[in-house]
């Protein structure tokens, strides 16, 4: 592929985070990224070309955004398949990843399915329809279970564990799920949580280092890579990963979480967890650790280049600055200099608007030399903190 002023243009449904940074590793390929989002002034509209105003499954919205694109793909699970498919008949613009792909990860219990099929390992799942049913699926797999809503959840949202039968109505009703729709998982006791991110390029895939990530509240808080578990266990986490990229249709990048699972008289065990169908908060360290991020890595294959290198730079860790804060506001971000001035520390700020409670509002990276430095990113997030404007009240996060 040649490129020139007239080189390919992306458009992306969605512009949160992840269109903002695809669009920054987009434009040094002379790649440009046109968004559509249903908020004004997205944090991805301050470095793609343009912004579309309109729902994720808003079908002239996303026409409109078809025509001006010489590709669709899309950075939120939130995106109809149903709508993709229609525009792409339509105006003759492909959708990378495949929507049929995009229909399977959007449903947790297919998803499963899809993947067991495959003879991927996965912890022991039911289809939940009701509380009889979450209460008969965990007499079978064992008390606590995890439901999961099939649809709509993520960052741990619509994710809930369950202690007992007596606690399934309100589990279900927790996860918006009380109606139907669920699926119930064996309660991972895991060594654990490991990512690998994913790529499928016109003939080619490939997978980045396997990152250990360290989540609380159900929220990723920081991904250190290489993780910290034996290379024979990390070989079969980027072999399962492998095995997922075979099952999936269409080019682009693909976040895949595992589970370690410790294997009594054997190597540890690695179980598949949930797979998403765009760039993930587990792969953010590759920007400055990688030689090829994963938003070039997606760009790239979705508009039909080779494949980069995923080779690691240097032992990595990221940290999420996250707004821990009593309710939402209207904020800015301080202690910026403090955290800058860390040795190696990167900061990544999305320019959102409005810090709530546990949203993601950027993350610091730094590159180490024999391990990952988590205690100097740690250090640069402690450092953040958010100042209310003037019609706001006080906020913090650390």
């Amino acid at each position: 592929m040649d490129l020139s002023a007239d080189s390919p243009t992306v458009g992306v449904v969605g512009g949160g985070q992840l269109g903002r940074m695809l669009a920054e590793a987009g434009s040094p390929l002379g790649v440009q990224l046109v968004v559509s989002d249903p908020t004004p002034d997205c944090p991805a509209n301050h470095v793609a070309r343009e912004q579309l105003v309109g729902a994720f499954d808003d079908g002239d919205t996303l026409r409109a955004l078809a025509e001006r694109a010489d590709v669709l793909t899309y950075e939120i699970e939130l995106a109809d398949p149903d709508a993709l498919d229609a525009v792409s008949e339509q105006t003759g613009t492909p959708v990378h990843p495949a929507p049929d792909t995009l229909r399977t990860i959007q449903d947790k219990l297919v998803q499963n399915e899809t993947f067991a099929e495959a003879g991927l390992p996965l912890p022991a799942f039911r289809r939940v329809d009701d509380a009889d049913d979450l209460r008969a699926a965990g007499e079978e797999l064992g008390w606590p279970v995890m439901v999961k809503a099939r649809t709509g959840g993520y960052d741990g949202r619509g994710n809930v564990p369950v202690d007992s039968p007596d606690e399934a109505e309100t589990a279900l009703a927790e996860i918006g799920a009380d109606d139907g729709g669920a699926v119930a998982e064996e309660l991972v006791e895991f060594e654990r949580e490991l990512a690998v991110i994913g790529a499928r390029g016109s003939d080619e895939t490939a997978t980045f280092p396997v990152t250990e990530t360290v989540q609380r509240e159900e929220i990723l808080r920081e991904s250190l890579s290489p993780a910290r578990t034996d290379e024979g266990t990390r070989e079969r986490a980027r072999a399962v990963a492998r095995s997922v990229l075979d099952e999936l249709d269409g080019r682009g990048v693909f976040g895949i979480e595992l589970f370690e699972r410790e294997q009594e008289g054997g190597p540890n065990e690695i179980l598949l967890n949930e797979v998403a169908p765009r760039p993930h908060n587990s792969g953010h360290w590759s920007i400055e650790g990688c030689v090829t991020s994963q938003f070039e890595q997606h760009v790239r294959a979705v508009v039909g280049l080779p494949l980069g290198s995923t080779r690691r730079r240097g032992p990595t860790a990221s940290a999420n600055v996250l707004g821990e804060v009593a309710e939402p506001t209207r904020a800015r971000l301080t202690g910026v200099d403090e955290a800058l001035a860390a040795t190696d520390a990167h900061l990544h700020w999305y320019g959102k608007r409005e810090v709530r409670p546990l949203r993601k509002m950027g993350h610091v990276t730094a590159v180490g030399e024999s391990e990952p430095p988590l205690s100097a990113v740690r250090e640069a997030v402690e450092t953040l903190g958010f100042a209310a404007d003037r019609n706001g009240e006080e906020g913090r996060s650390r």
